[in-house]
C-alpha cells in the first residue's frame, strides 16, 4: 500500500450506482492514471463485479458481513466479494456502525482473507478502540461533517491529530480522514496534520464535474 491514499466511497447516490457507477469508476481510473496518485473506490456490493471489471485501480466493498459460508439470508460472504473482485473493505462508517463483536470479527475475517480493512470512526477514542484489532487504516470521520461544505481538516484540525496520537500509543497504523473534504488545500492541510490519505464521497460524487473536481482534488 502506497500513501496518501484517496478513498473514493460511491454511497448509494444515483450518480454512483448501476450504469452512473461503472462512469465513474472510469473517470477516476483515468484520473489516478494520469496523476499516479493512489485511488481506491469504494462501492456497493451489488457494482463490485462490474465495476472491477472494467478498471484497474483497487475496489473496495463498503462492508462487509463476519460470516462463514452456510444458511445467512441477505448477508455478503467475504469470500465472495472478494471473488467478484473486492480487494478490501469499508468497515464501520457512520452510517453503518457495527456492534464490537461484530467489529473485531469483520476485522479478523478480512485478515484471514488477505482483504484490507479501512475502520471509520467518529472520534479519537473510538479510533483508539478500533487499533486493538488492528484495521489496516483508521478513517476519522465527524458525522456531523459529513457530507457538508467544511472539512474536518478546517473545522476540526485537532481531531485528526489527537486520532493519530491515540492510535499510535496502540499500533503503527495509518490514519486517514474524511467528512467534508472537496478541496486540494483541504488535503494538504490534512496530510501536513499527519493523515495519510483521505475518504470522501459527495465531494466527487455530487459534483457537476467529477473528473474536474477529482482533478482539483488531487493536485496537492
Amino acid at each position: 500500500m502506497e500513501f496518501p491514499v484517496i478513498i473514493i466511497n460511491f454511497k448509494a447516490y444515483m450518480e454512483s450506482t448501476g450504469k452512473e457507477a461503472d462512469k465513474l469508476a472510469k473517470i477516476c481510473e483515468k484520473v489516478a492514471h494520469d496523476t499516479g496518485k493512489n485511488i481506491i473506490l469504494a462501492v456497493g456490493e451489488v457494482d463490485i463485479h462490474r465495476v472491477s471489471s472494467i478498471v484497474d485501480i483497487p475496489v473496495y466493498s463498503e462492508r462487509m458481513d463476519p460470516i462463514t459460508q452456510g444458511a445467512h439470508t441477505g448477508r455478503n460472504l467475504p469470500e465472495a466479494l472478494i471473488d467478484n473482485g473486492a480487494t478490501g473493505t469499508l468497515i464501520n462508517h457512520s452510517e453503518d456502525r457495527y456492534r464490537i463483536d461484530f467489529l473485531k470479527d469483520a476485522i479478523t475475517r478480512a485478515r484471514e482473507l488477505g482483504m484490507r480493512t479501512v475502520a471509520c470512526a467518529n472520534d479519537a477514542t473510538t479510533a483508539q478502540a478500533l487499533a486493538a484489532f488492528r484495521p489496516d487504516m483508521i478513517a476519522i470521520e465527524p458525522p456531523e461533517l459529513i457530507g457538508g461544505d467544511i472539512s474536518v481538516s478546517t473545522a476540526q484540525p485537532e481531531i485528526i491529530t489527537n486520532t493519530i496520537a491515540k492510535v499510535k500509543q496502540i499500533a503503527d497504523i495509518p490514519v486517514l480522514c474524511g467528512a467534508g473534504v472537496k478541496t486540494a488545500e483541504d488535503v494538504k492541510i490534512a496530510l501536513e496534520l499527519g493523515a495519510k490519505g483521505i475518504l470522501l464521497a459527495s465531494g466527487i460524487v455530487k459534483a457537476k464535474d467529477p473528473e474536474q473536481a477529482l482533478r482539483d482534488l488531487v493536485d496537492f
